[in-house]
């Protein structure tokens, strides 16, 4: 899943920013409105974490055009205001959830998580292909029944491959939806991921490679 976090307080967004990286998410951080529209229309987000209070271009705008162009991307309001009036403004705006500030963390990844699965086609809640299960709620990858364990990069990959129902999915794809814009686009870490991936997956093969193309789940 990949986030945009936009937050002008720079403390505060980079600490938020690193607690939903550990939690195995993909994020981006903006610190104005004018730069969280720009991400918007570079990269494809599942949900923006967006503070209503930015600079240069007010959050509500950015709401409101990321409504707009982007119909699919799930927006959680942040503010200090906590009265319900406020609360009722912003989901007016066309925001999917509002939290108010100060919030607790794993509140916060749980309202994450919840609006990223909205933005997805309807999946079954665990993941089942080829042998393999895959919770992505209890964060447990299983094959022929016994437990695989995986780091977080390669729990990405696996669910992505899973996702995508035996189509094709290119390394490009996997580097996006796995990996913020901090990774060098010409890295090979998706490649070396996979390497590692199939190999903890063991025999027989799992994954296929789709020469010039990317890879899948038959």
């Amino acid at each position: 899943m990949r986030v945009l976090l936009a937050e002008d307080q720079r403390m505060m967004a980079d600490a938020v920013s690193e607690g939903l990286r550990e939690t195995g998410l993909a994020v981006d951080v903006v610190y104005d409105g004018a730069a969280a529209l720009d991400r918007c229309r570079l990269n494809r987000y599942d949900v923006v974490v967006l503070d209503r209070g930015l600079p240069l271009l007010h959050g509500d705008d950015v709401c409101r055009t990321i409504v707009e162009e982007h119909p699919d991307v799930r927006i959680l309001l942040l503010t200090a205001a906590s009265e319900v009036s406020d609360r009722i403004a912003g989901l007016e705006l066309g925001a999917d959830d509002y939290l108010p500030k100060p919030f607790v963390f794993a509140e916060l990844v749980a309202r994450v998580r919840t609006l990223g699965r909205r933005s997805r086609p309807a999946v079954p809640p665990v993941l089942r292909r080829a042998g393999v299960v895959l919770d992505p709620a209890r964060h447990r990858v299983l094959r022929d029944d016994f437990p695989v364990s995986l780091t977080k990069k390669e729990f990405a990959v696996l669910e992505e491959l899973l996702r995508a129902n035996g189509v094709v999915v290119s390394a490009e794809e996997l580097l996006e939806a796995a990996w913020d814009e901090n990774v060098n686009p010409f890295t090979n870490v998706v490649r070396v991921t996979m390497a590692s991936l199939r190999r903890k997956l063991g025999e027989p093969g799992l994954i296929e490679t789709v020469s010039g193309v990317g890879y899948r789940i038959p």
